[in-house]
């Protein structure tokens, strides 16, 4: 399907006048500029403000410019050409894809599209480190195992590489690496490699972990991180630093650790902590900013405290196929493959590559907002982790119930009842969207909390809902709140419908499932039966219709105006 002209230029929309016939060179420029961004269509003979002025006369015949575009593109790109008119006027939308490589034209020209401080669009040449962050990116490369010139054995640090063992230890790491020499054990996690002649020069994995604080200021000025305290603007802590990532993560924690308070609550006979940030969360997201930064790209990794939230960023978007909306459900897909690697055997990090697991596993395990990586973009990722105080009895819950299987919730059962303590009752539709999977998996999940009895199911088929179970609420002394959830009936809604038609003269649907707080399919059967039983009468089709009183309805409420304890005929 052609897409409708648009009224702008964007990222991925680009207007190319044709009045004095484009030359060949600047439109596989424009079209090369495209491609080594998010992709976009290129629309020929509209001026930059999108009035269409049309074709030139040589460019009426739209048969071979896709063959011209791949011939003066390396590698060749695939454009689609299709002829639109606008305004009464020929013009031609060329749809061009996201290249999976980094192209170039045939006369060696790299260009990529990009927004200016303005928000709007332009066509900037591709440096070096760019075309290689792209096909970092991209997974084509993995800048981390490679070695790093200019540098040798030297710039490696002994009390460093003691470090690693250590860490291997304290964390659970593979602990083969520890029975291993300095230069097996470099050979093992890539912290070198080996040249053609047998020596062996230490890649950017080494450097990172194992390196010394001067050798990374010379070879990897890329490399730096901070860690900040403000707190109603005023600056606590705001200190850089440019250690190897072992030496950080112990550095930032220590510095961390005092502003995290910590309180107990007492479950059975245990007392379980509940800090401001869960530990592991913070210790993952910081690990993962710093493990799959973009080391081509100037700026620190910033650890943040603020007021009401924890905010951990780093230089470099999300890769290629990884996406807000796949972040939980995604495989790994590590910019920095041989650093990712190594920290995983270290045991640093999670080894299943799920850390984005443990960190909304962190959050939602104390009754706190999921973390919100709203505020990434193409050029740093954004994760921001409330630290609203921790809803204890929904944590009481957590560890009961975990105790109660011997083994941790699984993450989606954790979003579930997350989802329903903040929404109160949730349909398997909506659960599907928060837990990334599909309508059928959100039930499953569901259902099985159902049977645990921490969950109650309520009506069946498409309009089943759920909500938090009696046990649940009654252990959180919020008797009323399940009465509110789960005691509304049938009858009830249909007093609350029959009550608003009889004020407002009618009611469409969707002031019904606002009314009621129902789901489009429970309003659908609602609504059914009410029309079944003669209650409502449903006139016209389509948006505009609606429904009055139905016959019953009318002498329900001339009954219930004389006894109020029947309020509605009994159906014959």
């Amino acid at each position: 399907m052609i897409p409708a002209l648009p009224s702008a230029e964007s990222l991925t929309v680009e207007f190319k006048s044709d009045r004095k016939r484009l030359p060949d060179s600047d439109l596989v420029e424009a079209i090369v500029c495209l491609a080594n961004a998010e992709g976009g269509t290129l629309w020929l003979g509209v001026e930059d403000d999108s009035t269409p002025t049309g074709l030139h006369v040589e460019h009426r015949n739209l048969a071979g410019l896709a063959g011209l575009v791949a011939a003066r593109t390396s590698p060749s790109l695939r454009v689609q050409v299709e002829p639109v008119e606008a305004a009464g006027l020929p013009v031609a939308c060329i749809t061009v894809s996201k290249a999976q490589t980094v192209v170039a034209t045939v006369g060696g020209v790299y260009l990529r599209r990009r927004l200016k401080h303005d928000g709007t669009p332009e066509c900037a040449p591709m440096l070096p480190h760019e075309r290689e962050s792209r096909a970092a990116s991209l997974g084509l490369v993995d800048v981390s195992a490679q070695p790093v010139a200019g540098a040798t054995l030297a710039d490696l640090d002994p009390l460093e590489r003691e470090r690693l063992r250590q860490a291997v230890q304290q964390y659970g790491g593979d602990r083969v690496l520890l029975e291993l020499d300095d230069e097996a054990l470099d050979g093992a996690l890539g912290l070198t490699a080996r040249q053609p002649d047998g020596s062996r020069v230490p890649t950017l994995t080494g450097l990172l972990l194992v390196g010394r604080e001067t050798s990374l200021r010379q070879w990897v000025p890329t490399h730096e991180f901070a860690f900040q305290v403000l707190a109603q603007q005023a600056v606590r802590f705001n200190e850089f630093r440019r250690f190897p990532l072992l030496k950080a993560l112990d550095w930032l924690e220590t510095n961390f650790r005092p502003y995290n308070p910590e309180d107990e609550i007492q479950v059975g006979l245990f007392r379980v902590p509940v800090p401001l940030v869960d530990m592991a969360a913070f210790r993952e997201a910081v690990a993962n900013a710093l493990i799959h930064r973009d080391y081509h790209r100037l700026g620190a990794v910033h650890v943040r405290l603020e007021d009401d939230v924890l905010v951990v960023s780093n230089p470099g978007g999300l890769v290629d196929g990884v996406t807000l909306a796949n972040l939980l459900v995604t495989e790994p897909r590590p910019r920095n493959r041989a650093l990712a690697d190594a920290m995983k055997r270290v045991g640093v990090v999670e080894r299943s590559g799920r850390g984005v697991d443990t960190i909304f596993r962190g959050m939602l395990k104390f009754g706190r907002p999921s973390p919100d990586y709203s505020r990434t973009d193409v050029h740093s990722v954004v994760v921001r982790l409330p630290t609203t105080p921790a809803d204890v009895d929904f944590r009481r819950l957590v560890v009961q119930e975990e105790r109660r299987r011997g083994a941790e919730l699984p993450i989606d059962s954790l979003i579930a009842l997350a989802a329903i303590r903040e929404l109160k009752r949730v349909t398997a539709e909506e659960l599907a969207e928060r837990i990334q999977r599909d309508a059928a998996s959100a039930k499953r999940t569901l259902e099985a909390l159902t049977e645990a009895g921490l969950v109650e199911a309520h009506g069946t088929t498409r309009g089943r809902s759920y909500t938090l179970s009696l046990t649940v609420y009654r252990a959180a002394g919020d008797k009323a709140g399940y009465t509110r959830q789960a005691g509304f009936t049938a009858l009830q809604h249909e007093q609350m419908v029959l009550s608003y038609v009889r004020q407002h003269g009618q009611i469409k649907r969707a002031e019904v499932m606002e009314l009621c707080r129902l789901s489009e399919g429970q309003t659908k059967d609602l609504l059914k039966r009410m029309q079944g039983d003669s209650l409502l009468q449903l006139e016209g089709a389509g948006r505009g219709a609606f429904y009055r009183m139905g016959e019953r309805g009318v002498n329900g409420w001339k009954r219930m105006e004389t006894d109020e304890r029947h309020p509605f005929p009994q159906k014959e």
